[in-house]
C-alpha cells in the first residue's frame, strides 16, 4: 500500500530519497565513538580490540588513514599500489557494520512527513556515518523488492558509497518481489564477512514464523539491533476523518469516525511493526521503534552504542 503524501519529483526527501540530505546527515555525527563490539564470529570468539602488540597474526592491509601508527605501514603493498597501506593484525581487525535494509513495497507508505522507505534510508545513512566516524567499515544488504549488496568500505568513502547506494536503490523501479525476513537474515549470515555489528531496518511486514530463530542466531554471531520503522497510523489510532489511500493504482477514501473503527484500523495497519518488535524482544535483540515523524539519530545511536554524537 502506498499513500497520501503528494507525488513529487524524485529526491524530494519525502516520497523519494534525497542523496544530498543523506550526505548532509554526516555533519550531525560529531566525534562519534562506538562501544567495543563483542565479536562472536567463529574466526575469533574473543572481544575485538585495537591494541597493538608483538607476535600477533597478520589479518589484512587497508588504505592508510589519518592517525594510523606509521610503524604498521605495509611497505610492499604501498610500493606495488603507489598508495600508503597499513597492516592490521587479528586482534586489531576493524569493526564492521552490516546494515540490512527492507525494500518491500510496504515501505513506500506514509501519512506524516515522509514515506517509511525514506525514513529507513535516513536511518541507514546515520548508521553508516556513525560507523565510519568511529573507524569501522560499513556494508549494506537490501532485501525485498531489491536484492543488492554493498561490500564493506571504510572512511568517508564508505559512508558516501552507502548514501549513493541508498539513493540508487530507492530510485529503481518496483520489482513486485517479496522475500520472507527469515530468508533475508539467513543470507545476511552467509554474507556477514566477519561483521561485528548488524543493524536490521524494516517495517516488519515480511516477518515470518522463522524470523525469531534467525534473529537469535544472528545475535550469536554479532552485536545485533533492530530498528522498526512505522507510520503514525500504524502506531496509534487516527483522528476522526476521511483518509485517501492508494493501493494497486486505485485511490479510495477510507472514512473513520467511530472510536472502535479507528482502533481496529490502526491495529490492522500496525501488524507488521508490532510483530517484528515482539520477535526481536523474544530473541533478546535490542529493538527500537520510530515513525516517519521522528529524527532517527537517537534510536540508531542507541542501537549501535554510540557516544559523542551531535543531536
Amino acid at each position: 500500500m502506498s499513500a497520501v503524501l503528494p507525488n513529487r519529483a524524485d529526491g524530494d526527501g519525502r516520497v523519494r530519497v534525497s542523496l544530498a540530505e543523506l550526505v548532509a546527515l554526516g555533519t550531525r555525527i560529531g566525534r562519534a565513538k562506538l562501544s567495543p563490539a563483542d565479536s562472536r564470529a567463529a574466526r575469533s570468539g574473543q572481544h575485538s580490540s585495537r591494541l597493538y602488540g608483538r607476535g600477533m597474526d597478520y589479518a589484512e592491509s587497508r588504505i592508510y588513514q589519518a592517525g594510523d601508527d606509521v610503524r604498521r605501514l605495509d611497505w610492499r603493498l604501498t610500493a606495488r599500489s603507489g598508495r600508503l597501506h597499513t597492516k592490521l593484525f587479528q586482534e586489531e581487525r576493524e569493526g564492521r557494520l552490516l546494515i540490512l535494509l527492507d525494500t518491500h513495497s510496504s515501505m513506500r507508505f506514509g501519512t506524516r512527513v515522509r514515506f517509511k522507505s525514506v525514513q529507513a534510508a535516513r536511518a541507514a545513512a546515520f548508521a553508516a556515518w556513525l560507523a565510519v566516524r568511529a573507524g569501522e567499515r560499513v556494508g549494506m544488504l537490501a532485501f525485498g523488492e531489491q536484492d543488492r549488496l554493498l561490500r564493506p568500505q571504510g572512511s568517508a568513502r564508505g559512508a558516501l558509497a552507502a548514501c549513493g547506494a541508498l539513493a540508487e536503490w530507492d530510485a529503481m523501479p518496483s520489482m513486485a518481489r517479496s522475500e520472507p525476513l527469515s530468508t533475508a537474515l539467513l543470507r545476511a549470515r552467509r554474507l556477514q564477512h566477519g561483521a561485528s555489528r548488524v543493524l536490521l531496518i524494516s517495517d516488519g511486514f515480511s516477518a515470518d514464523d522463522e524470523t525469531r530463530q534467525h534473529l537469535f542466531e544472528l545475535k550469536a554471531r554479532a552485536e545485533a539491533g533492530v530498528l522498526v520503522v512505522a507510520d503514525a497510523l500504524e502506531r496509534e489510532p487516527p483522528p476522526p476523518g476521511r483518509y485517501p489511500l492508494e493501493h494497486g493504482g486505485e485511490r479510495r477514501d477510507v472514512v473513520l469516525f467511530g472510536e472502535r473503527q479507528r482502533r481496529e484500523f490502526q491495529q490492522a495497519l500496525g501488524t507488521g511493526p508490532a510483530r517484528l518488535e515482539t520477535l526481536a524482544h523474544g530473541a533478546g535483540v535490542r529493538c527500537r521503534v520510530i515513525d516517519t515523524r521522528n529524527d532517527p539519530l537517537a534510536a540508531v545511536s542507541e542501537l549501535l552504542g554510540a557516544t559523542g554524537v551531535c543531536r
